[in-house]
């Protein structure tokens, strides 16, 4: 027993969601470690769609515990909403979630601040605008507002007095916004702590005190490695860590007790909002791509931008993440293709690289292969060995470039439309 870590190999939405409710079947307890509401994570049982923003998706099992961790930033309106949600469907969450209580909250002034930055740039990030970015610098300056912080009424107060009044000038005199009454922010809070306040638990402590029982641990994140802060297409990412980096430090986990990572790779690649994209189809196939693969935001509706596989792209994540073993979803997307496209390098100014560029993203040209497609729908496939032969060839193709192993193929959006590697 130990520890698996959940990594999002490309720019997010590569099926986090339903491979974490797959992996939840054998886990004891399930952490989301970073992000935010920004993220929506879909899983579909038996037909019936379900969306998580905060709670693990891994909720819908009985008896797991899901904890949401100290690098969370967490929005407590949408939690609430989204915990009566389930609970109108009869999961007990609240007799099953903990929350850090060194987690920041996300209030409303942080959406706010979100939304005129965004319109002053004029470059534009492509933020969803739910505040993410601006509460993470709080907790950067040391102004922001934990968890904890609720059970302290006086140190509240003097905490939410001062962020007020240093948010309430910048929204007045440099984005001509009106400004936040106390009272309507504390009154939050206050609801915040009567309706989760008891969920509030010091996760580090639990974390590994439970992994040295022997419980079985999974750590899931928002987004992927192409947006992370660090190591991703800056400065259109997000304002966090998606990396083996942030599932650490936003856990509290020792890392020693870590035995897997696992990278959720889609069988081509999508991109919500703006930043480099050097494999994004343009034309009819990334259409096509788009309407068969279902690629708008769970969150914002966005549609997401397409294109083709990118092993530069994924050697990158496997590098920094130490990933042991990659689940590869959506391969009935590409069903009905001629040929396929993969980007088995690049070349920057003319100049063929071997790795996924710091700076000067946008000036990639990917160097392309391309593979046999395949007719056949393969979406009611049970094995690898029931997939069409170039379906096969394009997987082993795949996995041989990689160097990891393919332990699991996702052929549809069901939680049934999985199958392992054998």
């Amino acid at each position: 027993m130990g520890c698996t870590v959940i990594i999002g190999t490309q720019w997010g939405d590569e099926g986090k969601a339903k491979m974490i409710d797959y992996y939840s079947q054998k886990a004891d307890i399930i952490v989301r470690y970073q992000g935010g509401a920004n993220a929506g994570h879909t899983v579909v049982v038996n037909g019936k769609k379900h969306v998580f923003h905060l709670i693990p998706s891994g909720i819908l099992h009985k008896g797991t515990i899901c904890v949401i961790g100290n690098g969370v930033v967490l929005d407590p309106v949408q939690l609430i909403e989204e915990c009566q949600l389930l609970e109108k469907e009869g999961i007990d969450v609240r007799k099953r979630l903990y929350i850090s209580d060194a987690a920041h909250l996300l209030l409303p002034f942080h959406k706010e601040m979100d939304a005129a930055m965004e319109e002053a740039r004029s470059n534009k990030i492509g933020t969803t605008k739910r505040g993410i970015g601006p509460c993470y610098a709080d907790k950067c300056l040391r102004v922001g507002i934990r968890v904890g912080d609720i059970f302290d009424e006086e140190y509240l107060k003097e905490r939410l007095t001062t962020a007020l009044t240093v948010k309430n000038i910048q929204f007045e005199r440099c984005y001509n916004r009106k400004g936040f009454a106390f009272k309507d922010i504390y009154d939050l809070l206050m609801q915040f702590k009567s309706y989760a306040g008891n969920l509030a638990i010091n996760t580090p402590y639990y974390l590994n005190t439970e992994a040295k029982k022997g419980k079985n641990i999974l750590l899931e994140g928002a987004q992927g490695n192409a947006l992370d802060i660090d190591h991703g297409t800056y400065p259109f990412v997000t304002s966090s860590n998606p990396s083996i980096g942030g599932a650490i430090a936003g856990s509290g986990i020792n890392p020693f007790l870590i035995h897997e990572v696992v990278g959720i790779t889609k069988a081509y690649v999508t991109r919500v909002g703006e930043g480099p994209f050097p494999t994004e189809e343009k034309g009819e196939a990334g259409e096509i791509i788009r309407q068969r693969g279902g690629e708008f935001g769970a969150t914002t509706g966005r549609p997401r931008r397409c294109g083709w596989f990118d092993m530069e792209l994924l050697k990158h994540t496997i590098r920094i993440n130490g990933i042991t073993t990659i689940v590869l979803t959506k391969l009935d997307v590409l069903s009905g293709f001629e040929q396929i496209k993969v980007a088995v390098g690049y070349s920057v100014n003319g100049k063929k690289i071997d790795y996924f560029p710091s700076a000067m993203q946008d000036k990639i040209v990917p160097l392309y292969e391309e593979h046999p497609g395949w007719e056949e729908d393969i979406s009611q496939c049970t094995s690898f060995k029931e997939l069409p032969k170039n379906a096969q060839n394009y997987v082993k193709f795949i996995q041989d470039s990689l160097q990891v192993p393919i332990s699991i193929i996702s052929v549809g959006p069901d939680r049934n439309n999985t199958f392992e590697m054998k």
